[in-house]
């Protein structure tokens, strides 16, 4: 469906038990509401109601021209109003990627909106700023954020086909292909790839503790998040924590372990 917020119109997808408990499901770069679509049949059976929400730049109706238009708090906000229009009072949410990193925005800014966190494969914020200050390691796996942000980025990724979009997601097969097909969309890779241009420590000093129940799910495959960085989050999470360690799991975790992640996010949503 599509649901009119903040000025924009972003693309819905809304499945499950009409009467389930709402789960809001927040996607990373460079994939859209799609990345969950393994792990729903497991969320719906469970009895729970899903929207996966496409974010600013990836949603038609909600691509701003400005990059100062894609802090990441903005797309906490975005949430926060996706919900209201929805009539949602309170959700459990799951975020991949980037999706994790405005998961963890939007439950330290707005605790109350949060039933329960699933946060996959980026750590808390502020323990990730401390991994990278302290890491050198760490600070090389975020050496393609440099590519990402210069203004030929569009032009690498799309050239032959989406050829470097297509081997970034190597591991997840012919999904890959659906992936790069869509960021041939006109203005979407430049939507998504304005996140990371407006990535600012300032937007993410700020986010404090959280105080919800918490489950952090990082894989010991992942080429972006190393070790340092992943337990570092267990220091920002004041609620009840649990982390996760997947074995010889890459970055895509949604894609790549579906049954794990769906049993995982049902534990800590309790059913």
């Amino acid at each position: 469906m599509e649901i009119k917020a903040g000025g924009f119109t972003f693309d819905v997808h809304v499945a499950g038990p009409e009467d389930g408990v709402p789960v809001l499901l927040l996607h990373g770069f460079p994939q859209d509401h799609r990345e969950f679509d393994l792990i729903l049949p497991r969320l719906h059976e469970a009895g729970l109601r899903t929207y996966a929400l496409d974010q600013r730049g990836y949603s038609p109706g909600a691509r701003p021209a400005d990059v100062a238009d894609y802090a990441i708090t903005m797309a906490a906000d975005d949430a926060v109003a996706v919900l209201d229009a929805l009539g949602i009072e309170k959700a459990h949410v799951i975020g991949h990627d980037w999706g994790a990193q405005v998961s963890w925005v939007l439950a330290a800014a707005h605790p109350e909106r949060l039933h329960t966190l699933t946060a996959v494969s980026v750590p808390h914020p502020r323990g990730l700023a401390v991994a990278l200050r302290n890491q050198p390691s760490q600070r090389a796996r975020f050496a393609y954020m440099k590519i990402f942000q210069s203004p030929v980025a569009e032009r690498i990724l799309l050239a032959r086909d989406g050829a470097v979009l297509r081997r970034l997601m190597r591991p997840i097969g012919p999904r890959a292909a659906m992936y790069a097909r869509a960021m041939a969309e006109p203005g979407r890779l430049t939507g998504a790839l304005n996140w990371y241009r407006a990535l600012s420590g300032r937007h993410l000093a700020g986010v404090g503790s959280i105080t919800v129940p918490t489950t952090y799910v990082w894989s010991d495959g992942d080429p972006v998040v190393g070790r340092p960085a992943a337990l570092s989050t267990a220091t920002w999470v004041s609620a009840d924590y649990r982390f996760v360690a997947l074995r010889g799991i890459g970055h895509w975790v949604p894609e790549e372990a579906p049954k794990a992640l769906a049993e995982v996010a049902l534990a800590r949503i309790g059913v």
